[in-house]
């Protein structure tokens, strides 16, 4: 049977596979980024109209995109509606994306290490990736700059707020100095910015492509980390000069979102008992968050090295040891544990041993302590092995 030459470039999701590995309740999984089932919000759909079920507009629902630009202008970011795209979450942003830019060979730039899922798409339609490292607060900006003058990259795919994996939250300097670099050399910018918010401690910064004065951008989000992940209901924002091809891509891809999500998500957004919602969440996961470091100090401290995240769902540990992680998937399952090793999340897997992307929204603090445990005793016996 012939297939099209990208099908030799499709691979599997790991993190898909992991969690349906994990689907037996006495495994403790560390691997998705799952929000926890306690905190999904009570939703309500008798007041649904009936021509919802109908077909809509590709756009998206009007309301809806009107309230994700008042949105996003109040970040700063300068759009209207009429820039505004609602997707079947923020994963097909990154598939419209790769479909409008990227042809075998096409150079693109991304953060090492970056979103999986994002590597999964970009690689599928033949990107080349060049990465720049990661610092404490956003990439090297030495390292930027050398491949923006090496290079020209279609596009720089950046998640600068509680950056999954590495939980990194870039500083206002950084955004500032990205964005200098972006104009600089007129590339494209795609930011993608699913936690956003989910913020614990204090601070916060303004979106990049609000700094933008000469590149072109695309911003997104979605819906699935704060309300239902099961509604599927993301938005992109683009500059016009982009967003004409980003319709007529989401037009052949699917027609329009769903408009039963799209409903429920207005329902929500922008309203006093959302407000509240994003308050419990956060205080909620802050508890989880703390909870987890504790549990990683007395398990972990002598394995590994990581910072406390700021945002987001995710610790990420850098082993002190490095190993390939991927090789202890098995003996963790066989221990009922999961975790989602880090190599997946470089450009380089094989260039980037001994990381540990731990999710900390999903299992109750109560039994942190077990299921660590036991994942750590699996990474000794492994650095055991590898020893001896």
């Amino acid at each position: 049977m012939a297939f099209s030459e990208r099908i030799s470039r499709l691979k599997s999701s790991l993190i898909r596979e992991i969690l349906a590995a994990a689907q037996r309740p006495e495994v403790m999984s560390f691997a998705g980024g799952l929000p926890a089932e306690p905190m999904l919000p009570k939703v309500e759909w008798a007041d649904m109209p009936l021509s919802m079920g109908q077909y809509g507009m590709s756009e998206g629902e009007p309301a809806l995109r009107e309230a994700i630009a008042a949105d996003a202008r109040s970040l700063g970011i300068d759009c209207d509606a009429s820039q505004v795209l609602i997707v079947s979450g923020s994963q097909q942003t990154l598939d419209l994306a790769s479909k409008l830019f990227i042809d075998p060979g096409t150079e693109i730039l991304l953060e090492a290490p970056t979103y999986l899922a994002a590597l999964q798409s970009f690689q599928l339609f033949g990107a080349d990736c060049l990465s720049v490292p990661q610092e404490a607060d956003g990439p090297q900006l030495d390292a930027l700059r050398q491949r923006l003058e090496q290079h020209k990259p279609a596009f720089a795919y950046l998640i600068p707020t509680f950056q999954n994996p590495s939980a990194v939250r870039y500083s206002e300097a950084k955004r500032d100095a990205v964005a200098a670099l972006l104009d600089e050399f007129g590339v494209t910018l795609i930011e993608d910015e699913p936690y956003r918010e989910l913020v614990f401690d204090a601070g916060s910064a303004t979106p990049i492509v609000s700094r933008l004065k000469k590149a072109s951008w695309i911003y997104t989000g979605t819906v699935s980390k704060t309300l239902l992940p099961g509604l599927r209901v993301g938005f992109l924002i683009a500059t016009p000069d982009l967003f004409p091809h980003l319709l007529r891509l989401k037009q052949s891809a699917d027609l329009h979102t769903n408009r039963v999500g799209q409903w429920q998500a207005l329902q929500w957004l922008g309203t006093e008992k959302y407000k509240s919602h994003l308050a419990e969440l956060r205080d909620f996961y802050r508890v989880r968050r703390d909870a987890m470091q504790v549990a990683l100090e007395e398990h972990f401290a002598d394995l590994a090295d990581w910072n406390v995240p700021q945002g987001g769902l995710f610790f990420w540990l850098t082993l002190k040891q490095p190993l390939d992680t991927r090789t202890l998937l098995d003996a963790a399952l066989k221990e009922n544990v999961a975790f989602m090793p880090g190599e997946p999340f470089f450009a380089q897997p094989e260039d980037n041993p001994g990381y540990l992307r731990l999710n900390f929204s999903h299992i109750s603090p109560d039994r942190l302590g077990e299921g660590l445990s036991r994942l750590a005793n699996v990474i000794r016996q492994a650095q055991l092995e590898k020893a001896a």
